[in-house]
């Protein structure tokens, strides 16, 4: 830990470049402007909570790659952690008390008492986060205590890159660094955020996002046993393919979809109780055939769709990894299309029943498969859905064309060309 002069020095005279572009995999042409952004976040927590013995922290967001909602029913994904990321200069306290200015937000102040229990009146607040957080570390055996933070974040708010899974994490990060030595792992501190979103945020997310932030790189994840999720970095450039791969803003935001997204694993678990089983991994398409009159007739038509959307994701996302492994990139984008197709048709999160006259995804997935038709490349809906980002696999050489294009329709910087971050949370 240093004081906010020698960090500025450091982060503006270059010192820090290594850490940026190699495990935050930062471009050398954005090398200049992430010096500043750290050095502003710098300036920023000395305005508002002085000096002292300070740390730096960094999480990035992530990309679903394959497994549209899988995760919360125990099923695999693919995902990747990339270059926007969360930062956080932060400094630990006597006081028990958690202080969080994110910028442009108003500070969260989370008192010791708050982390006890959940609070339904604190639901969908970045305080219950930070209170959940805690509680999670309190659970596991591990320490907590006060710190004063500044935050500031290019992980899109309402993008499908996780801003949410990367705040959680951060609030982890933080406290494994300044109370534990470092000891906890990324990986527990994914099922923590998990823990803090679905009991105290009020929000009943998978696991992906959060490991996916935490762990960092190309991976794939099994969540058989959520207790011990199955992770495998993988070996995999895509630039190296020739593909480069893009995230078109269409402008939508999450933030009033909590009901549609809590729709999505509560109609899959509905139909694995059905079924006889609290999951749709403990069962498969077989039974669910077998018993389709009795589950049309318990959950309806929609979650029965989304139940054979599972069955049939769980099996992409299989073939995509040995594609991947393989290195069979047409393998590999059949199933982007195909995953696509069934979020659309049956899955049915391209776009919210709620207000049906605005269909930004779909309208940049129409755009997109126009506009690069014959190129190669392949697109779909981009995480949870319903509103937000579309994902596309473009081939280097149209990828200036294909984002100018996005930002024409979509506005400037709605087309976001990501490298993958080697590094998942760390401190500086």
């Amino acid at each position: 830990m240093k004081n906010i002069n020698i960090w500025k020095e450091e982060f503006l005279a270059g010192k820090q470049d290594c850490t940026l572009t190699d495990a935050l995999s930062v471009s050398a042409d954005s090398v200049p402007a992430q010096r500043e952004r750290y050095a502003a976040a710098l300036d920023a927590f000395a305005a508002k909570y002085g000096d002292g013995d300070i740390s730096v922290y960094s999480v990035g967001g992530r990309s679903e790659i394959s497994g549209n909602h899988t995760d919360h029913n125990h099923g695999r994904v693919i995902a990747a952690s990339v270059n926007l990321d969360i930062l956080a200069v932060a400094k630990a306290t006597d006081t028990g008390v958690i202080r969080i200015q994110s910028e442009g937000f108003p500070e969260d102040v989370v008192e010791p008492a708050a982390i006890d229990a959940p609070d339904e009146a604190k639901f969908f607040t970045s305080a219950a986060i930070i209170a959940g957080m805690e509680k999670a570390f309190l659970n596991a055996g591990y320490k907590v205590g006060g710190f004063d933070a500044y935050t500031t974040s290019n992980v899109l708010k309402g993008s499908g890159i996780s801003s949410s899974a990367a705040f959680e994490v951060m609030v982890g990060n933080i406290l494994n660094y300044l109370y534990n030595d470092g000891k906890v792992s990324n990986v527990e501190i994914a099922k923590m955020a998990q823990f803090a979103e679905n009991k105290y945020f009020g929000k009943p997310c998978g696991l992906m996002d959060q490991t996916a932030c935490a762990v960092g790189g190309f991976i794939t994840i099994d969540f058989a046993d959520p207790t011990a999720p199955v992770i495998e970095k993988m070996d995999f450039d895509l630039g190296k393919a020739g593909y480069a791969l893009c995230i078109v803003n269409t402008g939508g935001n999450h933030a009033d979809l909590n009901e549609d997204y809590a729709s999505v694993p509560a109609e899959m678990k509905a139909v694995a109780a059905v079924l006889g089983v609290p999951v749709l991994r403990e069962t498969d398409e077989a039974a669910l055939i077998a018993n389709i009159g009795k589950v049309r007739e318990a959950c309806g038509d929609r979650a029965l769709m989304r139940a054979m959307h599972f069955f049939a994701e769980n099996k992409r996302v299989a073939a995509q990894v040995e594609a991947l492994r393989a290195g069979d990139m047409e393998a590999f984008k059949a199933g982007v299309v195909a995953s696509g197709n069934s979020s659309f048709k049956y899955l049915q999160n391209v776009y919210t029943t709620k207000n049906v006259s605005e269909q930004g995804l779909s309208l940049a997935l129409c755009l997109t498969e126009d506009f690069l038709t014959g190129t190669g490349a392949v697109c779909r809906v981009h995480g949870g859905g319903f509103a937000g980002t579309i994902q596309a696999f473009v081939p280097l050489a149209k990828v200036a064309d294909y984002a100018a294009y996005m930002d024409s329709i979509f506005g400037e910087h709605a087309c976001h060309v990501l490298s993958v971050r080697r590094d998942g949370a760390m401190r500086f």
